[in-house]
């Protein structure tokens, strides 16, 4: 049995033997927030509308409700984002805010647009 320990994940992989088909991994965290001023997660697992989430943001535990399922390595947000808002991940702004965006809601391309690499874009961030 091996134990791995990053800061934000927790895992218990059993090494498989002959008899067992796959590998066994439980994940203690369905979700991860990478810096205390993001205002999204990103999932570790494929998760399900409705689904409850308590993570820890900015030193207090906070109970989000997914609103929509959220494929494995996506983001869904913490908090109420306004539209022209900045969407921040690794405390770096990543996008701006499309449209109203609510705690669990799933965050990607149809509801930000990227701020990254852009060179028609000017001023940056509103």
């Amino acid at each position: 049995m091996a134990i791995c320990s990053v800061s934000w994940l927790h895992c218990k992989m059993t090494k498989r033997d002959e008899s067992i088909p796959e590998e066994v991994i439980e994940l203690k965290q369905k979700a991860v927030i990478l810096n205390s001023r993001d205002n999204v997660a990103t999932s570790l697992a494929n998760l399900k509308a409705g689904d409850t989430l308590e993570l820890e943001v900015g030193g207090e535990t906070r109970a989000i409700k997914l609103t929509t399922d959220v494929p494995f390595g996506h983001k869904f947000s913490l908090s109420r984002i306004e539209p022209d808002s900045p969407v921040i991940k690794y405390g770096e702004v990543i996008g701006i805010a499309t449209v109203i965006i609510e705690p669990g809601d799933y965050v990607h391309i149809h509801n930000v647009v990227s701020t990254r690499g852009r060179g028609d874009l000017s001023g940056g961030v509103k």
